[in-house]
């Protein structure tokens, strides 16, 4: 069969503020043609171009010529003798807010080391403590049956989906517009990683600011990253989800096929852009949807 390949000009467009054109550039193609869309994520892919805002196809036209790429083989990532943690999670206290009009945690003894002195032998003493919260307090995990009646919770939370993934981060912090599109995830592989969208709304935690105007990701980047197959997605913002309208897509698209979210994480600027395993364990807890996690990367020294 004679083997194909298309040739175009593209104009790449950045959210941080200016541009790149490209004129008869050539890519080798599977079959008799290819869509703007797709070629627009191998342009964004090939060049590993971060923090785009789209890209526009000209003069496409396919024509038949030898295929330039060779086939490349995976290797194993060289064993490393140690590793640093980095916690990427927010500190939990009593009163805090979280997300507004949802109740703060209350913090208090059940039964406090004075009290346990009664109960037990001389000198031995215990504190037991006591938590009220939501499932939406801190950095918290959403699993399927936060938005799906059907759908899994934390008790059936696959271990494979939130332990010792392979990590990637998708860094967008400085972007001029508030929505992140799926063309800031294309130059990056993805497959079958732990996704973590460093924004930087971080920095507003327990500030007002925190609330307004968050980083979110776009209906189109949900499908992306869901038929990417990913295994989670992670984001330092106030919510992955635009919450200025009541619908949800983002949450809607990634819990519907199975894939965790974790929503107000922190310090993903301390990590990275690959190279890292990632965990965010939940408990095990019965019709439950959504519940705090602790989330933490494993990098080599």
């Amino acid at each position: 069969m004679t083997e194909k390949r298309v040739c175009f000009d593209f104009e790449v467009s950045f959210t941080n503020g200016g541009g790149l054109q490209g004129q008869d550039f050539r890519l080798d193609i599977d079959d008799d043609d290819i869509d703007d869309a797709e070629l627009a994520r191998y342009v964004i892919s090939d060049l590993r171009l971060l923090m785009v805002g789209g890209v526009r196809i000209l003069n496409k036209r396919i024509i038949a010529e030898r295929h330039k790429r060779g086939i490349v083989t995976a290797t194993d990532a060289p064993a490393v003798a140690s590793a640093r943690l980095i916690d990427l999670s927010h500190e939990i206290e009593a009163g805090m807010i979280t997300y507004k009009g949802l109740p703060a945690p209350l913090i208090c003894d059940h039964l406090s080391r004075d009290a346990s002195r009664s109960i037990y032998a001389e000198g031995t003493e215990f504190q037991i403590d006591r938590i009220e919260l939501v499932g939406n307090t801190g950095t918290y995990l959403d699993t399927p049956y936060h938005r799906y009646a059907d759908g899994h919770d934390l008790a059936d939370l696959p271990l494979t989906r939130v332990a010792d993934c392979e990590g990637v981060v998708v860094r967008v912090e400085g972007a001029a517009e508030r929505a992140i599109d799926w063309t800031a995830f294309a130059a990056q592989a993805l497959r079958d990683k732990a996704v973590l969208v460093h924004t930087g709304w971080d920095r507003h935690w327990r500030t007002d600011q925190y609330f307004e105007g968050h980083p979110h990701l776009t209906e189109a980047a949900a499908v992306y990253l869901r038929d990417q197959e990913v295994r989670l997605v992670g984001i330092d913002s106030f919510n992955i989800d635009d919450v200025s309208a009541n619908t949800r897509p983002v949450h809607s698209v990634l819990l519907a096929a199975g894939i965790p979210i974790i929503e107000h994480m922190t310090r993903l600027g301390d990590l990275p852009v690959d190279g890292f395993r990632f965990s965010a364990v939940p408990p095990k807890v019965r019709r439950m949807g959504t519940f705090p996690v602790r989330p933490w990367a494993i990098l080599p020294e």
